[in-house]
């Protein structure tokens, strides 16, 4: 007697397998939440993106992350100097010692002919540290609402003894205090209490506000970050 053998219908293997898809889809999507970051150019969001990483991250950036962040650290460095010494000279405010002025011309030579910052000479960095020092400099910083400076001027010009040094690692603090203009889209994750928080923070530039429309889909809350007032 031959045995009779009724096959399988194709038809519900695939509704299986789709089914099965769409419930992993719909689990990783309850375990995820998307936050779009948005806000005008120099208004913060990056700041608060690093902020986010460093307090919920169990050991926030690692050593390889922070020291991918050194040649922002120098190039903020450096750029901040610049701005004081151009302040300077538009502001006629004169260095206290008159020595300075070569180590200024060191400054400017060295940010002419060095567009990526992977290092900081040893000269440039006791440039930068002799010319902090000067009484001049510092009556410019001082003045520094009447031209553009970064905030984080102050931070990195007093850790220039950290800076220079040879086996010099950014620390968390270093990191967070980097300015870098986002450009396109930058996507940071982290977890708190094993719920997964993606973060997408979208340059904040006006040419950029174009792509902020392709990234609502799937949005779980909208952060918008204003730069507080003066």
């Amino acid at each position: 007697m031959l045995g009779c053998c009724i096959p399988r219908d194709p038809s519900k293997q695939t509704n299986k397998l789709i089914n099965e898809a769409l419930e992993r889809d719909r689990k990783e999507m309850n375990s995820e939440s998307k936050l779009l970051l948005l806000g005008a150019g120099e208004s913060g969001k990056s700041t608060v993106v690093k902020q986010m990483k460093i307090i919920f991250n169990e050991n926030g950036y690692t050593k390889e992350e922070c020291l991918h962040f050194k040649p922002v650290i120098f190039s903020n460095t450096i750029q901040s100097m610049l701005a004081i010494l151009h302040a300077m000279n538009r502001l006629q405010i004169s260095f206290e010692n008159i020595n300075r002025k070569s180590d200024a011309e060191i400054v400017l030579t060295h940010a002419e002919i060095e567009s990526n910052h992977e290092i900081l000479p040893e000269i440039v960095g006791q440039a930068i540290q002799a010319l902090w020092n000067d009484a001049g400099v510092q009556a410019c910083f001082l003045r520094s609402r009447e031209y553009q400076l970064n905030d984080s001027a102050a931070y990195y010009l007093n850790s220039l003894d950290r800076l220079i040094q040879s086996d010099y690692i950014p620390t968390q603090q270093d990191v967070l205090h980097t300015r870098v203009k986002t450009t396109g889209i930058v996507e940071t994750t982290f977890t708190l209490k094993k719920h997964k928080f993606r973060i997408v923070d979208v340059g904040g530039q006006r040419s950029e506000r174009k792509k902020w429309i392709h990234c609502f889909d799937g949005v779980t809350a909208v952060i918008f970050v204003s730069a507080p007032g003066p």
